[in-house]
């Protein structure tokens, strides 16, 4: 059976789309529990699981509720990045709110008491 040009095209298309979906359903499956890490990390200190935070001269003080709140904020938005990895993965997007959540963690490193 002699196959065409338009067969060979396809069948290489077929086997990118499998590629594609293993690395992609790998790929979310790793940055969803990155998240998830995160996640865990911020939801603590938003409870007051972890209630002292070291500052620069190695003294540990507690955290502020503006700071509890802020780490909660952070909890709530790493949620929302996991919801939209789930439902989908958009590279451009996923780099947008990564972006984000590390501008809020930089926010709450600068805010101190």
């Amino acid at each position: 059976m002699k196959t065409t040009s338009k067969m060979r095209v396809s069948i290489r298309i077929s086997k990118a789309r499998r590629i594609l979906s293993v690395d992609t359903e790998r790929t979310r499956r790793k940055l969803i529990v990155q998240l998830e890490e995160i996640f865990h990390i911020a939801s603590d200190y938003a409870r007051g699981k972890i209630d002292r935070v070291t500052v620069e001269d190695g003294k540990k003080r507690p955290l502020t509720i503006v700071e509890r709140q802020h780490w909660a904020r952070i909890a709530a938005y790493t949620v929302q990045i996991i919801n939209n990895t789930a439902k989908g993965i958009d590279e451009r997007q996923i780099n947008l709110d990564l972006d984000k959540l590390e501008a809020m963690l930089n926010k709450t490193a600068a805010a101190g008491p």
